[in-house]
């Protein structure tokens, strides 16, 4: 009997502690994240999940009641309704989603980017509830969420700082004066801002007193939070970012950067990379201050440095993106990187696998935002149906996007229908390049930024690279797409008099309608 009980103690001590030594192959059986889910949707989610199934990860796909027949829906392994179209009634559900994810014993959550994707209380409750979320810590979050946090954090590693105020301002009379010392124009800018929200350009002291009023009003009805801060307005400048990737090991390397300078309404439309006017000693400058950007608040994970370049190629630190950006392909087109698979990697806790000096340009990149916006009427969003939509081919193009024909734009989020890329051996081929894939991409039924960007890549000021975020400003007018719609429209008219006034023999008229017949049969 007590031979019995001795060898039930010591069988269960044995159990114990094997359960004991295996608790670090737990860890690391966590650690190879084979079920994620992404909390977004459109073409992020499917990009995503592309590279996902190249790793042998199974996916899980949330969606709104509008996205129900979605293309990156029915290319997930599993889906689960949401709720309905609002994104706060769905998309932004965080509670609900972390119920999710541990009932379909999803190991991480990607957020792509927009909704949950820099929100730090959603990533203390991902990492509360047990899981990975594919991306920086809260903590990092919170510090570059902030633009007054985030200089402080830089201003110890001497980075360059637009010239104003380093805390924020609330009493008018105390800013004015701010403003007088910076020197005019100034900005105004929320610390909480982003897409253009909450910034105002002062032009002269007596216009500056309403200006912050409107800056702080904007900033609290768009952000919740009414500080604003006062910097020195560059006035002709570039928009630079320097992508950076770091893991958990210490080592944080840059992708080199991407020009972002064409914009409307403070948010981008065509992107490059590399740009057409950094030097190779400005580049790597950059770039060290990009990686020092990323120790200031240990930074984990793919992220984006922002940069102000003026007119002598003075660069100044603006701000920093948690997340993986929308323009991510251009650097992936330059450097060979997939940045959503080391996303991964890095969140499984391994090591980046590459140095910097892996790291080496090749050729030259180009992105068009393809948004179903109307250029002619200040590129105000316009919805519909996609009654044809047919994707440019071939040598160098990539389209990342979520729909096809027939389907709807919804009205509820960003309408950006694709994001249209090129690549080439250099700047020129790339641009050529991109202006064919703009002639082959079929949209109808919605009106888009297609022809404005075809207007950009083809004006003299881009083809030269001497150009900056003023752009639409300074060379952008609607009556310039009306002008050469009509032209087009004028060009077609005499083709067809000329086929129709050429087609009046019998032999024409009968070959004509043979190539007709044949058409249509291959077509079927």
């Amino acid at each position: 009997m007590v031979s019995q009980i001795l060898f039930t103690l010591i069988s269960c001590s044995a159990t114990v502690l094997n359960l004991l030594v295996n608790i670090p192959n737990l860890a690391q059986n966590n650690d190879e994240m084979n079920k994620i889910l992404i909390a977004n949707r459109g073409e992020i989610a499917l990009r995503i999940m592309r590279t996902a199934k190249e790793m042998g990860i199974s996916t899980v796909a949330i969606y709104s009641e509008a996205d129900r027949n979605a293309l990156f829906v029915r290319y997930a392994d599993e889906a689960v309704c949401v709720g309905p179209p609002p994104s706060s009634e769905s998309y932004l559900r965080g509670d609900y989603i972390i119920e999710l994810c541990k009932q379909m014993n999803v190991d991480g959550i990607h957020p792509g980017y927009g909704f949950l994707s820099e929100n730090a209380d959603f990533a203390r409750k991902v990492s509360k509830a047990g899981l990975t979320l594919i991306g920086p810590s809260p903590e990092a979050m919170e510090v570059m969420g902030s633009k007054l946090a985030a200089k402080a954090a830089v201003k110890k590693y001497n980075i360059p700082l637009v010239p104003g105020t380093d805390e924020a301002v609330t009493d008018v009379a105390e800013a004015e004066k701010i403003a007088q010392e910076v020197g005019f124009p100034i900005l105004v800018k929320a610390s909480a801002g982003g897409g253009g929200k909450g910034m105002r350009i002062v032009e002269r002291v007596e216009d500056f007193r309403e200006q912050m009023d409107r800056a702080v009003s904007e900033a609290i009805s768009s952000f919740g939070d009414g500080a604003v801060f006062i910097e020195r307005y560059v006035g002709s400048p570039r928009h630079i970012e320097i992508q950076i990737l770091a893991d958990t090991h210490g080592n944080v390397v840059y992708l080199f950067e991407r020009e972002c300078s064409i914009q409307r309404r403070h948010q981008k439309v065509i992107e490059e990379a590399p740009s057409a006017v950094l030097t190779p000693e400005l580049r790597k400058e950059m770039g060290k201050a990009a990686v020092l950007v990323a120790k200031s608040c240990d930074y984990v994970g793919a992220g984006t440095v922002e940069f102000l370049l003026d007119e002598n190629l003075n660069f100044f630190f603006l701000e920093m993106n948690t997340r993986l950006q929308v323009e991510h392909p251009v650097t992936e087109q330059i450097t060979g990187i997939d940045l959503v698979r080391e996303q991964i990697n890095v969140a499984r806790g391994e090591k980046l696998s590459f140095t910097q000096e892996d790291l080496k340009i090749q050729g030259h990149a180009f992105e068009v935002r393809v948004y179903a916006e109307d250029p002619m009427n200040n590129f105000l969003p316009d919805i519909g149906t996609l009654e044809t939509y047919v994707r440019p081919q071939g040598l160098g193009v990539r389209v990342d996007d979520g729909f096809e024909e027939g389907m709807e734009i919804p009205i509820y989020y960003d309408p950006m229908i694709a994001k249209l890329v090129t690549f080439g051996k250099d700047r020129e081929t790339a641009r050529l390049r991109m202006l064919r894939a703009i002639d082959e991409y079929e949209i109808k039924g919605v009106k888009t930024t297609m022809d404005f960007c075809r207007f950009a890549l083809e004006h003299k000021a881009f083809v030269s690279g001497n150009f900056d975020t003023n752009f639409v400003k300074h060379h952008f007018k609607p009556e310039y797409l009306e002008s050469k719609n009509d032209d087009e429209q004028e060009i077609a008219a005499l083709v067809a008099a000329t086929l129709v006034s050429n087609s009046t023999t019998p032999a024409m008229e009968a070959s004509s309608s043979s190539k007709k017949s044949n058409w249509k049969a291959n077509r079927m």
